[in-house]
């Protein structure tokens, strides 16, 4: 049944594609002075240079139209120890959703096919339905999600994709892909655009970026942003790195002015901080141990891998321990529209002492004496 029925004869009818699409909404709302371990944030916050920053912004700088070339310089010379980039190679976006929207306007075409994993990072689907692209996936093996390479191989073959995402590691199964793999299903087809999500990848290591040739391995995109570990996730801001010639199409595509001043000073100060950086994934990789250590010890099924998260299958019906966590000033998310992991619930990794915090809370709530 067409949802705009009732209103025909108010507005202009919008695409068919959007009348059917589902969106992609996330409960963001009422979340302050909680412990946040539902969207995986930085769950401590950005480095004190970003705060100062800021602060020092004057007045008439906020009326100026924002100015990108001295935080390209910076990713280019300074983003990564191990290579320097062209600033052609580089787009920046108002983060990753920015930058996935952009890809998508870009490239995705009606009746095209979409290839990505099921179950992964809820905004691929609505971006692909909004262009009208048929979308196939390929279902994590087994309970430990691993990654479907075969039948990933055979679908890029027998269907040749338009475009190809591969969130690694994976949110919410936190699977990761390596790089030479990812390298090799490039290759299998070149008409495909790889587009490789690369959020969580400090939590893990193997990154793309810090060996990929854009002039040889020309059909594969790298996003990356500072909302996971810079803690930047208010103020949106995030990077692709491909070929020179596709960020070309991509930025013709975008407003002039999509980042604004504010993001830009805040990254600049984030990436040059690199200290702290380091320290909190650091942390977060102890408390990881940490906490993968406590349910060891118990019968609850639960899953660790890649990412600054892990998935449990708790004894309480899922949306009731999340009711009951958020009364002690906890914040955890349901997994239940996730194919494969639908009662399960997924939980961000903070430091040791929150992830205490939420230990002794959560066995309290869940666990049988």
């Amino acid at each position: 049944m067409n949802d705009l029925n009732p209103l025909n004869n108010l507005f202009p009818k919008p695409r068919e594609e959007i009348i059917n699409m589902q969106s992609y909404s996330a409960p963001l709302e009422n979340r302050r002075n909680l412990l946040r371990l539902d969207f995986n944030e930085n769950t401590l916050g950005p480095s004190p240079r970003v705060f100062e920053a800021l602060k020092a912004i004057k007045l008439d700088e906020i009326s100026i139209y924002p100015e990108y070339n001295l935080l390209k310089k910076f990713l280019c010379d300074r983003y990564l120890d191990s290579r320097k980039f062209n600033k052609d190679e580089i787009g920046i976006f108002n983060g990753a959703d920015g930058a996935i929207n952009a890809i998508f306007n870009c490239f995705g075409e009606k009746n095209q096919i979409f290839l990505s994993t099921n179950p992964t990072f809820g905004y691929y689907s609505p971006c692909s339905a909004m262009r009208g692209m048929k979308k196939i996936t390929c279902s994590y093996i087994g309970k430990n999600f691993i990654f479907p390479i075969e039948d990933f191989k055979e679908k890029i073959i027998k269907y040749t994709p338009k475009l190809v995402f591969i969130c690694n590691p994976n949110n919410p199964t936190g699977t990761v892909l390596s790089a030479k793999e990812i390298i090799n299903l490039s290759n299998l087809n070149l008409d495909s655009l790889i587009v490789v999500d690369e959020l969580y990848e400090k939590f893990y290591g193997d990154s793309l970026l810090e060996s990929i040739d854009f002039e040889k391995n020309k059909n594969i995109i790298i996003i990356q942003s500072l909302s996971k570990t810079a803690g930047l996730a208010g103020l949106r801001i995030g990077f692709i790195f491909g070929n020179k010639r596709l960020i070309h199409y991509i930025n013709k595509v975008t407003g002039p002015y999509d980042v604004n001043s504010f993001a830009i000073t805040a990254a600049l100060a984030a990436l040059s901080d690199k200290s702290y950086l380091d320290k909190y994934v650091l942390e977060v990789k102890k408390a990881r141990e940490w906490i993968f250590n406590k349910f060891k010890s118990t019968k609850i099924r639960n899953h660790f891998s890649g990412g600054n998260y892990f998935l449990i299958w708790p004894n309480k019906k899922p949306q009731i321990l999340i009711k009951e966590m958020r009364e002690k000033g906890i914040l955890i998310r349901s997994m239940e529209n996730k194919k494969d992991i639908e009662d399960s619930i997924r939980v961000s990794i903070g430091n040791k002492e929150q992830m205490r915090f939420f230990w002794n809370n959560y066995k309290q709530l869940d666990l049988v004496n």
